[in-house]
């Protein structure tokens, strides 16, 4: 009788940083995921922001299931390869398994979850490093929107700023950035404190499975 392909020995010898117990406990629900779930969904996620991806995990709470980052373990859970992946063609999802990204597993239907995420768009404020996405400049003139009490922490990231009758106030234009530029910490912290959203939040699937239809690429 073949041997079931369920009945195979976990090695965990290449993960590292966690316990053994933790590791095949996440094994162990994955592929119980395998067994529960009829789709199974690769995604990837563009400026990560957990308060978000809460919210994404809300949406689909009655019937589905996320595992997010722990690339390494996931891929052992689901087979590396063809000759130790948990079901047919599920080693290919261990192949898409790089970088920022995590598996859903779900029974909703794979176009409305597809419907789902093309238009969940959330904007957020850019971090260091991620670019401008328009230009942004400040007139010469008072800032109402600031409180007096900061007006030192815009002078130390460089604003041309002061108080008049105590209000904050430019003495010359400012231009925080320009499209295309890849910011500075100060250049965000400008833009957050000018409440100016740059940095859209959004989920991406990359590849679907289902014990049916097999592997499918999205993206």
């Amino acid at each position: 009788m073949p041997r079931s392909r369920r009945d195979k020995e976990i090695s965990l010898t290449k993960v590292k940083k966690k316990t053994r117990e933790t590791k095949v406990t996440l094994v162990d629900e994955i592929r119980s995921c395998v067994d529960s779930y009829k789709n199974v969904l690769v995604f990837t996620i563009e400026n990560m922001r957990s308060t978000k991806f809460v919210g994404v995990r809300q949406n689909f709470k009655q019937n589905s299931r996320f595992f997010f980052g722990k690339n390494n373990v996931m891929a052992i859970a689901l087979g590396r390869k063809a000759d130790d992946e948990y079901a047919e063609e599920l080693h290919k999802i261990s192949e898409c398994l790089k970088g920022q990204c995590g598996l859903m597993f779900t029974n909703a239907e794979v176009d409305d979850v597809l419907s789902f995420f093309k238009t969940y768009v959330e904007s957020d404020f850019a971090r260091s490093g991620n670019e401008a996405t328009e230009d942004v400049s400040l007139p010469q003139g008072p800032l109402p929107q600031f409180a007096h009490s900061i007006e030192p922490q815009l002078r130390k990231l460089g604003m041309p700023t002061k108080l008049e009758r105590g209000i904050v106030t430019l003495y010359e234009e400012f231009g925080v950035c320009k499209e295309g530029d890849k910011l500075t910490a100060d250049q965000a912290r400008i833009l957050k404190l000018l409440d100016v959203k740059m940095t859209p939040f959004q989920v991406v699937p990359t590849a679907h499975w289902t014990k049916a239809d097999g592997f499918k690429l999205l993206a």
